[in-house]
């Protein structure tokens, strides 16, 4: 027996379960006002958002924002797994960014390798950590948040 112990690698947001005996990753992705829930497991590599393939959804930024944590894998590893992600809320680019956020915390957390999250922080920081500003509140009285009423002396 060998004295070499493995690393376990914790995300924030995700956890695993075994079912059925396979392993499936439930995590969540938050931006602004948008909530992704995401669930992988073992497939032939399928990734859905809201029923809809990636491959064909429309808006083509969003798309290439949605697939950068796949893009960053290895094509024997993307290959494994299903991907199933519901998104609601805030607007197209943030939804983007709520997907990527909860695919990179469940590809961690699936494969349990830190070269991964090594890999996944290098690139972009916030695909694992999030970015946590949000709209400011509008004030009463005030036509946005900061906007005062215009005086007309002096």
């Amino acid at each position: 027996m060998s004295n070499e112990q493995t690393e376990t690698v914790s995300v924030k947001g995700a956890y695993s379960q075994i079912v059925a005996g396979k392993k499936i990753v439930i995590c969540v992705g938050k931006r602004k006002t948008s909530i992704a829930r995401a669930v992988i497991k073992p497939g032939i590599g399928r990734y859905r958002v809201n029923g809809i393939p990636v491959e064909i959804w429309p808006i083509e930024i969003a798309r290439l924002k949605m697939l950068e944590p796949l893009m960053l894998l290895s094509e024997d590893l993307r290959n494994s797994i299903d991907i199933e992600v519901n998104v609601e809320g805030g607007g197209v680019i943030s939804q983007a960014y709520a997907v990527r956020n909860a695919i990179a915390r469940g590809l961690i957390l699936y494969f349990n390798n830190p070269l991964i999250k090594e890999v996944f922080k290098e690139y972009d920081r916030t695909m694992i950590s999030g970015d946590p500003r949000s709209t400011e509140p509008e004030k009463w009285m005030r036509y946005s948040a900061r906007r005062f009423r215009q005086k007309s002396y002096r």
